[in-house]
């Protein structure tokens, strides 16, 4: 390992200590185990039932996501129909990327989740 010598006392390397951090990044990052740094929107009405289980499946596997109510709000209504040409929800939108429904499959594709 290369040292460097400070006021005599005798340290790692400081490009040691970017690497492990680097490595331990990354390691967090392919695995969306603890932090989600992908944009994640959920198009949704108040009375959709896989609505509710896209938003279970996100908190289960510590998503964070932007939650519209198309129900409440026409404009993101015409965005959702525009992205997906689907008029029923849930759409979800994961960094541009659009899945119809509750497509546990293509979820945990998109957001890389090992399961």
């Amino acid at each position: 390992m290369k040292k460097d010598f400070i006021m005599g006392y005798e340290f790692p390397s400081p490009s040691v200590y970017l690497t492990n951090l680097l490595n331990t990044n990354i390691n967090f990052i392919n695995t969306n185990k603890y932090f989600s740094f992908m944009k994640v929107k959920i198009y949704t009405t108040i009375s959709c039932v896989f609505c509710k289980k896209a938003k279970e499946f996100f908190k289960e596997h510590n998503i964070d996501y932007k939650e519209i109510d198309v129900g409440k709000d026409a404009k993101a209504a015409r965005d959702m129909i525009e992205k997906s040409g689907q008029m029923g929800v849930p759409v979800i939108e994961i960094d541009g990327e659009i899945i119809i429904g509750f497509d546990k499959p293509a979820l945990i594709k998109a957001l890389k989740i090992n399961a």
